[in-house]
């Protein structure tokens, strides 16, 4: 089991500090993150947080998910490695002037 978990279906107005607030009373928090989107600084809607130990993370699931927040129903499970994705750049095709 592991310590980090993901958080889903916040709502934008949610800050990393109410999000850490929400997961204290189930055990010490490491680290609480909203995802930011970076063109617009607005909330992604979710977000990760780290519990100090497995059996804060079980509580926090068992204690959060389906809980209504800001009239939001939390989606929280572990959280899983981030997928690697293909290419760099993308993309392709279009593009300038054909003469």
């Amino acid at each position: 089991m592991m310590n980090k978990l993901y958080v889903g279906n916040l709502a934008y107005s949610m800050s990393d500090a109410t999000l850490m607030q929400a997961f204290a009373e189930f055990g010490d928090v490491s680290s609480a993150k909203v995802m930011m989107d970076r063109d617009t600084g607005r909330s992604k809607g979710f977000g990760f947080v780290e519990m100090g130990s497995p059996a804060a993370a079980q509580a926090a699931i068992r204690g959060l998910h389906g809980k209504t927040i800001d009239g939001r129903a939390l989606v929280v499970n572990e959280a899983r490695p981030r997928e690697e994705r293909p290419g760099g750049f993308g993309g392709g095709g279009g593009g300038g002037r054909r003469y």
